[in-house]
């Protein structure tokens, strides 16, 4: 669209359903590739991802040329049947339902990089779940802890 101009970045998180450690370190860079892929051919460019066996954090730069639902459902969809049809894991893989997103200014995108990157040490502290409920205060979101990622029971 002409005279359309947006800086809109992204960083977005999403767990396997119900938070199984299925992402494998022997296929995992092939998986943020393909979700690097998704990404950019819907239009939007991917600045870092990353994540644990768990869960996936991406950061990317969004174009608005469509909605974040939309593109996070792509994302997910058409990743978990990559997985899927690659038989990567044992049985059938999904993500969990939901996701996180949340926008920082350009400014703060080395932290949310080097965040993403050092995903491993920030995990050594605490779990995904604490971490997650850390960033929806620091947004302040309102949020039920029912909805929040969670494993089986």
């Amino acid at each position: 669209m002409a005279n359309t101009y947006t800086q809109i970045h992204i960083h977005g998180i999403f767990a396997v359903q119900n938070r199984i450690s299925l992402i494998d370190k022997s296929w995992r860079e092939e998986l943020y590739k393909y979700i690097t892929g998704i990404v950019q051919n819907h239009g939007h460019k991917i600045l870092q991802i990353g994540g644990m066996p768990d869960h996936i954090h991406i950061l990317f730069g969004m174009r608005p040329v469509e909605s974040l639902s939309n593109l996070m459902q792509a994302l997910k969809g058409e990743s978990s049947e990559w997985i899927n049809k690659s038989r990567l894991v044992m049985g059938h893989f999904s993500w969990q339902e939901g996701y996180g997103a949340f926008s920082y200014s350009k400014s703060q995108l080395n932290g949310v990089i080097q965040y993403i990157i050092n995903q491993s040490e920030h995990h050594k502290k605490r779990d995904m779940v604490a971490e997650y409920i850390d960033i929806l205060k620091k947004f302040d979101v309102e949020y039920n802890e029912k909805y929040v990622f969670k494993p089986i029971a």
